[in-house]
């Protein structure tokens, strides 16, 4: 099949790089009883996949990554269950082992032997398949296109901002970032009826969040103002300081961003200002699809271009391009 491949160093388009097996094993418990392994998969065909920060982290070297990357993607399953074979499907990124004591606590997303999609053990879709633990996928519904689907994954991490932190109506909520992320992220703090604010140093994406009845300011004519929360979504290791510098005391930091490069920065001011600080990383799916379902968040309106997995080079060269919109693969 073809796919784009990292090697560390370099990334590549492999017209034959092999066909990912689907592995369909049931195992016996001591007694006799069928139970699964974890290890059942379905061998998904990619219908798109999106190109995000954290793919451009990697190609700086972020996690030590080699493979083929991509990780937001919606398909169809090729091989696997028959309630699921033909069926169109998203899939959630974290490959939990089902034993370790975090996936015992329903914490599979933190396994301690996990594998990431394109990001930490596990192919990616980038791609025209992959293979995808079954545990882990979910029926798109019939009204969501596959152009909005693939947004599921980065909307499943901004929900799951609401999953960590309570967030009241009139409470005052900055979000920093106008990029994918950011936008998603002012769209969905924006349902619970807060006062956001996003903050971004591009006017035409800054447009697009406002469109979503988010109030934008830009970042040079930016006053400092003190907010209960502050979502930093920058993608920069410049923004961790600008989202200290904004939050109120007592008030909650929430970090998005995944980054290459190093933070160097005083984390005095957190302390003195007792500022709870939350990583907030991948969502669950469910909260996400409803939204898509409902209509309540739009995404479409984020992509910029959409190109053929043969010219993969050009749409990574594309997404890293300073001020660009979201970028699409289609295998």
């Amino acid at each position: 099949m073809q796919a784009l491949y990292w090697d560390g160093t370099e990334l590549s388009l492999n017209s034959s790089y092999s066909l990912p097996a689907p592995a369909s094993r049931i195992v016996k418990a001591s007694g006799g009883r069928p139970i699964s392994d974890n290890s059942q998969t379905a061998l998904i065909k990619v219908h798109l996949a999106g190109i995000c920060s954290t793919d451009l982290q990697i190609f700086k070297g972020y996690m030590g990554f080699r493979g083929v990357p991509g990780h937001e993607f919606v398909g169809s399953v090729n091989e696997g269950p028959d309630r699921l074979r033909g069926k169109r499907i998203v899939g959630e990124i974290n490959f939990g082992c089902g034993e370790c004591e975090n996936c015992g606590r329903g914490l599979r997303r933190h396994c301690q032997n996990r594998k990431v999609m394109g990001i930490l053990g596990a192919d990616g879709a980038f791609a025209e398949y992959v293979s995808v633990p079954v545990t882990n996928l979910h029926p798109v519904p019939e009204n969501i296109t596959d152009e909005e689907a693939v947004f599921t994954e980065p909307l499943a991490a901004a929900f799951e901002i609401l999953e960590q932190v309570q967030i009241d109506p009139g409470d005052d909520v900055l979000v920093l970032g106008d990029g994918k992320l950011g936008n998603l992220c002012a769209q969905v703090l924006k349902l619970t009826g807060a006062n956001v604010v996003a903050l971004g140093k591009h006017p035409d994406k800054l447009k697009l969040i406002k469109q979503s009845g988010v109030r934008t300011m830009i970042l040079d004519d930016w006053k400092p103002k003190l907010y209960d929360a502050v979502v930093e979504a920058t993608g920069s290791e410049s923004g961790l300081k600008l989202a200290m510098s904004a939050v109120r005391p007592r008030g909650t930091l929430v970090l998005k961003s995944t980054i290459a490069g190093e933070h160097h920065v005083s984390l005095a001011p957190l302390v003195i200002n007792e500022v709870t600080v939350i990583g907030s990383r991948c969502g669950v799916f469910a909260p996400a699809l409803k939204a898509l379902e409902e209509k309540s968040v739009s995404v479409t309106a984020l992509i910029e271009k959409i190109y053929p997995l043969t010219q993969g080079l050009d749409a990574v060269a594309h997404a890293a391009s300073q001020g660009s919109r979201k970028i699409l693969l289609r295998p």
